[in-house]
């Protein structure tokens, strides 16, 4: 099973990147292109729970589920808004995202030791 969440994680993020690149050139489908990746994205970052007991570690899930729940806002927010409002929404999630990416290995690490 953790095979398959990897493919749906990297499938996710692939149309992620694609669907916000074409939305761009105005192109009808981008929008529900990127919403599909972000949920499939979001839903693989969901699924993988930390059980333990580090509060560091719990407060970067925590962090990275709210940067999930920011990139499906911006989905909802290319359909809704008719200027570039998704935009600063996309920003904050891709920040959080990218935070918690490089924050949460070497919480592991300092864990393992």
């Amino acid at each position: 099973m953790k095979k398959l969440q990897q493919y749906i994680y990297i499938i996710g993020g692939i149309l992620l990147v694609v669907g916000a690149a074409l939305y761009i050139t105005r192109w009808a489908w981008a929008p529900y292109l990127y919403i599909a990746g972000s949920f499939m994205f979001g839903a693989m970052q969901m699924a993988d729970r930390y059980t333990g007991t580090n509060f560091v570690l719990r407060r970067l899930r925590r962090q990275q589920i709210l940067g999930a729940i920011a990139l499906m806002l911006t989905g909802i927010l290319m359909l809704t808004c008719k200027h570039n409002e998704w935009i600063l929404c996309l920003l904050v999630g891709c920040l959080v995202e990218l935070y918690t990416a490089f924050r949460i290995p070497q919480e592991y690490e300092k864990e393992q030791r």
